[in-house]
């Protein structure tokens, strides 16, 4: 890998990790990958290589050319001819160009015709997740002219490891980011809530009672409420499972 090359890796990676929303880690792979790999447009598809599900991504020079394809075109995409079934044939993950796996067939058929069409490109690599199992998941990356090189195919595998690591961010931060009820759902009173924001306040129970002028016996029990309904046990776990619920505001270092 190049110097330039290594570059603009090491600057994705760095992006990746500071990148706080999930929806934004593919498409930040995205605006890169293909210059990286000699490309000129991308699709990544996460999820499941098939014709009706799984997200659908495409890179900042593809997008305006898919917005208008009908049903029929977008399954065609989706289903990922010929690399979704040749991955999932075999248990390698190396990256392969669609004309390597298909030889002359690639350029008659359906798929290749229609990126011509969209995009005027005529040849096809893809990159899988390396540990991805069946259905594959992963992009393409596309181009026009002659086929991918060796040496082309050599650095898109260097890139398999980052493309793994973004997903791996992305799965965590939906994880963090999708709370496990909606906040309307958890019901709290007034009161509880108010003690549930001076909880996130640090305060002791001592000093909500008298911030609040109630017993301290009083604010146990509302306090023993709101970990009922949150599904918690200690005031740590309450405060950032609020903070996520948007119940409670985040501390300012914790704000993206």
């Amino acid at each position: 890998m190049g110097t330039t090359a290594y570059e603009r890796v090491l600057a994705v990676a760095v992006a990746a990790l500071h990148e706080r929303d999930p929806e934004r880690l593919w498409p930040l792979l995205a605006a890169e990958l293909p210059v990286l790999c000699g490309g000129d447009a991308l699709i990544y598809k996460l999820d499941n290589w098939n014709e009706s599900e799984g997200t659908l991504g495409l890179s900042s020079d593809a997008t305006a050319e898919f917005v208008a394809l009908g049903d029929e075109d977008t399954a065609l995409l989706r289903s990922g001819y010929p690399l979704a079934r040749h991955y999932a044939d075999r248990p390698d993950r190396a990256p392969v160009t669609a004309r390597r796996v298909a030889g002359r067939s690639w350029s008659g058929s359906a798929t290749a015709q229609l990126l011509d069409d969209l995009l005027d490109v005529d040849h096809v690599l893809g990159i899988p997740l390396p540990q991805s199992t069946t259905p594959v998941t992963g992009c393409m990356v596309y181009r026009s002219g002659r086929d991918f090189t060796d040496d082309e195919l050599r650095l898109a595998e260097q890139l398999q490891p980052l493309l793994a690591a973004v997903e791996q961010q992305r799965q965590l931060l939906r994880r963090l980011d999708a709370p496990s009820e909606k906040a309307a759902d958890v019901a709290l009173t007034p009161r509880e809530t108010t003690v549930l924001l001076l909880l996130g306040d640090a305060l002791t129970a001592v000093s909500i009672g008298r911030r609040l002028g109630i017993s301290e016996r009083t604010v146990h029990k509302h306090v023993a409420n709101i970990y009922r309904k949150l599904g918690t046990h200690d005031r740590v776990s309450t405060v950032l499972h609020a903070q996520r619920l948007g119940l409670v505001p985040r501390a300012p270092a914790d704000r993206p």
